[in-house]
C-alpha cells in the first residue's frame, strides 16, 4: 500500500517532517472515540425514539477527527455504546446492582470488542460475555467470555502517561472477526459472608461497549499481507517491499516527490526514522541478520566478546499498518532494558496469522482511543506463526517505556504473544520467536536470559512501591503482578525460552 502523500509533486516533505524524540511530558487527554448508530436506529435528534435510543443518543460523542479520514488514509473506527440495565426494576432485589449490557443489535462492521468504564482504579468484579454476528449473515456466535482483569496492563501509577491523560478502566480486548451484530451482558459477582446474605458487588460506573474496526492495512486491499500463515523468515538484506521515499532531511541529497515513488507523512516518517540504522525509512520489515552480521553491525571494543543473538526479522509499525496519528506525538524512554516480561494478549485464538496485523491495529486503537493510553502498550508482539512485530513507537533497539506490566514498566520491555494461553498450549513457533527476540534485544543491553535481575516496584497488587524484587531476566507477567497472564500454558514454556535465548547469545 502506498504511503500518504503530504506534498505536491516536486516539493519535498522536509518542511512538514518533525522528529519528536524527547521523553514525553504530560499530554492532553485523548478524546474518547465514539461513533454514530447504524442508520436504521440513529434518531434524528436527541429525545427521538424509544428510551434506550434516547439515552444512547444523548450520551454518544461525535466522531473524533482521527476517525474521519479519506479513503487514502489509514482506516479504522471505534463505536462506543453505553451499557444499560438488563433487568426490569421489578425483577431486581431492592438496592442490588443490576446486570448491564445491550440486547442483540446491529452495528457498523467491527472485529474486536471490549468494555471500558470511567474510573481506571475501579475493578470489574463480575463476568463479561459477548455474542457477535458474522458480517452479512444471520449466524450468531456462542457466548464468549471477555477477560475482565486487565488493570495490570497499564502505565505505572504516578507516571505522566497515567496522570496526564484520561485513562479508563478496561477489560482485555477480544478478537471476534468481521462482525456487524452484537449482544453483551455484564453480571456482577456475588459475595457472601457468615453474617450477611449473598449480595452482588456494584459494577463500575460509566460502562461502555467498544466495537473496534481495524480498517485495512498495507497490502490488504490487494490480498497481500506481511504476516503469512506459513510464517517464512523475512529475507536478509534489503527490507521487504518497495522502499518508501526518504525525506530530504534524512538523505545525503535532496529528495523530491517527483523523483521518488512515495512520500511519508511526518508521523510515519518519525516512527520509522528511529529505526533508520536498521532499515530504510518507510520499510515494512526490518530484515533478519545472522549472528555474524549482527556483530558486524555493532560498534565493539577490540577483543570484546558480546553475548547477543542474531537479529530476527521484525515487521515494523508501518508494516502492520499502525495509524501514527492516533498515538501521542513524543516518544518515551527509560535508561536501560534489564528484563523482558512475557504476556498473552487474551484476545482469543480465533485469528489467522494473515489477520495478525488487523489484530494489532485493533488492540492499538483499543489501547489509545478506548483505554486512554498514549500508544500501543507492549514493546513487541508475536503471533502464533512466530512473526515478530514492532509495538510501541520509539525504536526497536532503544529502551522504550511501555505500559505492559503495572509497577515494572521502567527499564523493562513487554512482549505480547497474540492469543489466550490459559488452557491452550502456545505454538512452538511463538515460543521460538520469543527466544530469538530476547536473545537479540536483551543482548544489546548485556543481559543474560538465564540470569536474575533486581527491579524496583512502582507499585502493584503483589509488591508495594519501592520494594526491590529479584526476578528472572525473562519473566512472566504474573511474576510482577497477581494475574493469570501470560496464561498457565505459556508461563510453563518460559524456562525453555530462557535456555534457547541464552544459547542463541552464545552462552
Amino acid at each position: 500500500m502506498r504511503a500518504l502523500l503530504v506534498t505536491s509533486v516536486g516539493v519535498t516533505c522536509a518542511a512538514a517532517l518533525t522528529l519528536p524524540l524527547a521523553t514525553p511530558a504530560a499530554s492532553a487527554p485523548a478524546p474518547h472515540s465514539a461513533s454514530a448508530l447504524p442508520p436504521s436506529t440513529s434518531p434524528a435528534s436527541p429525545g427521538a425514539g424509544p428510551p434506550s435510543v434516547q439515552a444512547e443518543a444523548t450520551t454518544r460523542e461525535a466522531l473524533a477527527p482521527s476517525d474521519v479520514r479519506s479513503a487514502a488514509e489509514p482506516s479504522g473506527s471505534t463505536q462506543s455504546l453505553p451499557l444499560a440495565p438488563l433487568d426490569a426494576p421489578s425483577d431486581r432485589v431492592a438496592g442490588a446492582p443490576a446486570a448491564q449490557g445491550l440486547p442483540q443489535r446491529d452495528a457498523r462492521p467491527f472485529s474486536l470488542v471490549g468494555v471500558v468504564w470511567d474510573d481506571a482504579e475501579a475493578e470489574l468484579h463480575g463476568t463479561v460475555q459477548v455474542r457477535t454476528r458474522a458480517t452479512g449473515t444471520t449466524r450468531w456466535s456462542d457466548w464468549q467470555d471477555v477477560e475482565t482483569h486487565n488493570a495490570e496492563h497499564a502505565a505505572d501509577l504516578g507516571s505522566a502517561e497515567r496522570e496526564g491523560r484520561t485513562v479508563r478502566g478496561a477489560t482485555a480486548p477480544l478478537w471476534v472477526g468481521d462482525s456487524d451484530g452484537v449482544e453483551v451482558r455484564v453480571r456482577p459477582e456475588t459475595r457472601s459472608s457468615q453474617d450477611r446474605a449473598a449480595t452482588p458487588v456494584p459494577l463500575p460506573e460509566g460502562m461502555r461497549l467498544e466495537l473496534v474496526d481495524p480498517g485495512e492495512g498495507p497490502g490488504e486491499a490487494s490480498g497481500e499481507n506481511p504476516g503469512e500463515d506459513s510464517a517464512p523468515e523475512p529475507a536478509r538484506g534489503a527490507p521487504a517491499g518497495r522502499a518508501a521515499a526518504v525525506p530530504a532531511r534524512f538523505a545525503d541529497t535532496p529528495a523530491t516527490a517527483a523523483a521518488l515513488p512515495e512520500v511519508l507523512t511526518a508521523e510515519v516518517a518519525a516512527a520509522s526514522a528511529v529505526n533508520a540504522e536498521l532499515a530504510e525509512i518507510g520499510a515494512t520489515v526490518i530484515p533478519a541478520l545472522s549472528r555474524a552480521e549482527t556483530l558486524e553491525s555493532m560498534e565493539l571494543a577490540p577483543g570484546a566478546k558480546p553475548y547477543i543473538g542474531p537479529r530476527p526479522g521484525i515487521v515494523t509499525r508501518k508494516g502492520w499498518g499502525a495509524d501514527e496519528k492516533l498515538r501521542e506525538k513524543n516518544f518515551g524512554y527509560t535508561k536501560t532494558v534489564k528484563a523482558a516480561f512475557v504476556h498473552h494478549s487474551a484476545t482469543g485464538n480465533n485469528y489467522t496469522c494473515k489477520q495478525a496485523p488487523s489484530v494489532l491495529r485493533s488492540i492499538y486503537r483499543y489501547h489509545v482511543k478506548s483505554s486512554g493510553w498514549r500508544d500501543f502498550g507492549y514493546n513487541f508482539a508475536v503471533d502464533k506463526c512466530g512473526n515478530i512485530y514492532e509495538g510501541r513507537a520509539g525504536g526497536v533497539t532503544k529502551a522504550v517505556l511501555g505500559a505492559h506490566t503495572l509497577g515494572f514498566n521502567t527499564n523493562t520491555m513487554g512482549i505480547a504473544v497474540l492469543g489466550s494461553y490459559g488452557s491452550t498450549n502456545p505454538p512452538a513457533a511463538a515460543v521460538t520467536a520469543v527466544s530469538k527476540l530476547t536473545a537479540w534485544k536483551l543482548g544489546l543491553f548485556g543481559r543474560n536470559p538465564k540470569g536474575k535481575i533486581t527491579l524496583v516496584s512502582g507499585g502493584s497488587n503483589k509488591y508495594k512501591a519501592g520494594v526491590k524484587v529479584k526476578m528472572n531476566v525473562i519473566s512472566g507477567h504474573r511474576d510482577g503482578f497477581a494475574t493469570e497472564c501470560p496464561g498457565a500454558r505459556l508461563y510453563k514454556k518460559l524456562g525453555k525460552a530462557r535456555t534457547s535465548s541464552a544459547k542463541l547469545q552464545g552462552r
